[in-house]
């Protein structure tokens, strides 16, 4: 049993306290009493090695599922769609009922007073019906679980308040028996009180026995060892998290463990789910206001629910009227067409059908030429000549009067089935992502986000952040109806972490939030300011930026000029450039970039007492103005660590970050003072106690921090020597913004 197994005994307990006194309704619990297999109430509930609880009938009956499952893959428990979790709906077949009674008869007749694990065959794992994990049950199998004896004496409790009207009746009563009164735990009976006092006199051992009121539950006194079962649980493994017995510990599998009594055990359990659980009950109002808010949000989505249905519903039907109005109306042309055409054709078929001979226009003309007065003959043979002619003329060049085909009105459906095919409801849009790159966050902060590659834009978004506090709930604060992809947010707290997430909103339908991201705030308030075009900066070696936010070093013919003094052993000038605005007093947090191609960057802070020293003292080799042509190491801001300097710098090149020698550093430590130079460098001056540190801005990971002698005005410095570059971040130069949220 793990400690998560003490905790539900511990809580089991509680709530068996509170029931004992009424302070809970018996029947609420009933959900906790359920075992996930069957779905009845818990008969001896053994607890798995995942801590949820399962029947031990239940547990033998997977267990010899999972081996009838290898051992007979055609049969009906190896088919995926019958669940072996569920006894309720498939128990097992009676050959295999018929095994399992056989093999724990031979296994507790071989070995008396060891009860045999009940899976054959190997097989030792079966998945848990609450949290469907393979549970692997050891040589031991279920011989090894423990008991859980909290949940059957609660389940007991259910049961007799579910069958309250039946009492339970005296076990030594002659007919007929009388209703109990008692139940004693050790000799497994319930009497009516004659029969207790008879059974149970004063001044006998019997006297000395623990006695209930009246149950059917007779659970142990004392929670024996699985392994050992002669031994009493005594002490509690803190590595496999479980009670052990005193064999376990000597020469069993928790030699080597750390363990504890089981009185210390239970008293920090005891106390860690009190505090859970007083928790729980002061968040009570909580719980009901949340749950008002569920059975709102329930019926919300039932009402809205069908009334999506029905305009779904009414929007196809339009749909269909339209179509079926539609086919109407083209049938119908259809239909005219093909009459006007048939009574055409059947004009000219009866017109031919008058050529032929004893038949219409022929047999006509044969009576006419019957004529004998030729006055008559004239009068009537001239139009029947030209109606003779005619048809002998239209034998010559025949043309139907119209024509069979209807390819004008053959339909184009192709992009209306395509249309139809699509048609589905308003599109959902994705869900943006937040770019922690160009995301910047001290006490007032910017967070950028954008869409993902290829996604249509959206109307505008809602940007959400609160603060992580274990001690207090922080609810969400929100931007609404941010129409860029970026956010400048004020008044954040530092030295705290802070939790961002955003969703866009097209056509008044919401994406998905997107995925939290987390960013820390440094330990003071942002520093702003800009590079100083006047202090140090050397125009012929140093290009300055016309927004003054980023300075770039050019190795260029002035660096070729001092090539001599370089090979006899002089010294290279570092060019300077400082802050156009200093600190006198509070602490102040500033971050910038530094090339990763960059050559040789020193960056810190220094007084100005000590700036006018430098520069009017050019030949001041103390100065971190000059340095050996290693370009690295030279160790000049290192002197006389153990006393306190108006300056303090530290050197970045080559992609390398460089901390500083310490009093007692050899050269043997330079391997472990070399880091990877982060994406941004951050750096803390607190004036008032004399300290600067450095940070990996991105995570506020501290790389190096000493004491520093602070007086007067001390600046933000940079040196830079060969080609490199330093680049402010945008919230360091903003010195005019104005913030709102």
């Amino acid at each position: 049993m793990s400690m998560s197994d003490s905790d539900d005994i511990s809580e089991f307990g509680f709530i068996v306290d509170r029931i004992s006194k009424g302070e809970v309704p018996i029947k609420n619990i009933e959900r906790e009493l359920i075992c996930p297999s069957c779905k009845e109430l818990f008969t001896h509930p053994l607890i798995l090695p995942c801590q949820h609880s399962v029947c031990h009938k239940c547990a033998k009956e997977l267990l010899l599922s999972r081996d009838d499952a290898n051992a007979e893959p055609d049969s009906e428990f190896s088919n995926p769609a019958t669940p072996i979790s569920s006894p309720r709906v498939r128990r097992l077949s009676s050959a295999s009922v018929e095994r399992l009674d056989r093999l724990t008869r031979t296994g507790s007749a071989a070995h008396p007073g060891w009860k045999r694990t009940i899976h054959s065959q190997g097989v030792t794992t079966f998945p848990c019906p609450s949290c469907k994990r393979d549970i692997d049950l050891g040589e031991r199998g279920i011989s090894g679980l423990f008991r859980n004896f909290t949940l059957e004496t609660i389940v007991e409790r259910y049961r007799q308040a579910a069958r309250a009207a039946v009492a339970i009746m005296c076990n030594l009563c002659k007919p007929p028996p009388q209703e109990a009164t008692k139940s004693c735990m050790d000799c497994k009976a319930s009497y009516c009180n004659e029969c207790f006092k008879l059974h149970h006199p004063w001044g006998t051992p019997k006297a000395q026995h623990e006695y209930v009121g009246p149950t059917t539950n007779f659970r142990p006194k004392i929670l024996m060892c699985p392994e050992h079962e002669m031994e009493k649980v005594t002490m509690y493994c803190e590595v496999c998290r479980r009670p052990v017995c005193n064999l376990c510990k000597l020469g069993g599998s928790h030699a080597n463990h750390k363990v504890t009594s089981m009185s210390s055990a239970y008293k920090v359990l005891k106390e860690k789910l009190s505090k859970s659980i007083g928790y729980l009950i002061s968040k009570e109002d909580q719980v009901k206001t949340q749950i008002s808010q569920l059975e709102h949000m329930i019926n919300q989505t039932e009402s809205n629910g069908e009334k999506a249905r029905k305009e779904a519903t009414n929007l196809m039907d339009r749909l269909c009227s339209i179509l079926e109005q539609r086919k109407m109306k083209l049938i119908k042309s259809i239909e005219d067409s093909r009459s006007s055409k048939l009574e055409r054709l059947r004009y000219q078929m009866d017109e031919y059908q008058g050529m032929l001979e004893n038949s219409g226009l022929v047999g006509y003309a044969q009576e006419v030429l019957k004529e004998t007065d030729q006055s008559c003959f004239v009068q009537t043979a001239k139009q029947l000549h030209i109606r003779i002619r005619m048809a002998t003329e239209s034998l010559k060049t025949f043309q139907p009067a119209a024509e069979p085909s209807f390819t004008d009105f053959t339909l184009d459906v192709s992009r209306e089935e395509e249309l139809l095919r699509e048609l589905s409801f308003t599109n959902v849009p994705d869900a943006p992502v937040i770019d922690q790159k160009q995301s910047r966050l001290y006490d007032e902060g910017i967070i950028c986000w954008q869409q993902p590659k290829g996604t249509p834009p959206v109307d505008h978004y809602k940007l959400e952040y609160r603060r992580l506090d274990q001690e207090e709930d922080c609810v969400w604060e929100s931007a609404e109806d941010v129409r860029s992809t970026s956010k400048v947010i004020s008044n954040l707290d530092t030295n705290s972490i802070y939790l961002f997430r955003v969703k866009g909103c097209k056509n008044f339908t919401y994406s998905d939030y997107s995925k939290e991201v987390a960013f820390h705030t440094p330990a003071a308030p942002v520093f702003r300011f800009l590079f100083d075009e006047k202090c140090g900066y050397n125009s012929d070696h140093l290009i300055l930026s016309k927004q003054r936010d980023s300075v770039e070093s050019v190795a260029g013919l002035p660096l070729l000029l001092g090539a001599e003094r370089i090979v006899v052993g002089s010294y290279v000038s570092l060019d300077f450039i400082t802050g156009d605005t200093g600190i006198t007093k509070g602490k102040y947090y500033w971050a910038f970039k530094v090339e990763p191609s960059s050559y040789l960057v020193k960056v810190g802070v220094v007084s100005d007492a000590k700036l006018q020293e430098w520069f009017h003292s050019p030949r001041d080799i103390n100065s971190p103005r000059y340095d050996q042509d290693s370009g690295h190491d030279s160790g000049s801001e290192d002197i006389a660590l153990e006393h306190s300097q108006p300056f303090t710098f530290v050197t970045i090149g080559m992609r390398k970050f460089f901390i500083p020698k310490g009093p007692s550093s050899s050269s043997t430590e330079s391997c472990n003072r070399s880091l990877p130079v982060p994406n941004r460098i951050g750096v803390c001056l607190d004036y008032d106690k004399g300290k600067v540190s450095f940070y990996n801005a991105d995570n506020m990971q501290c790389l190096y921090e000493r004491r520093v002698e602070c007086s007067g005005t001390m600046y933000p410095a940079f040196g830079l020597m060969g080609g490199g570059a330093v680049h402010l971040d945008e919230l360091i130069t903003m010195k005019d913004f104005i913030y709102k949220i």
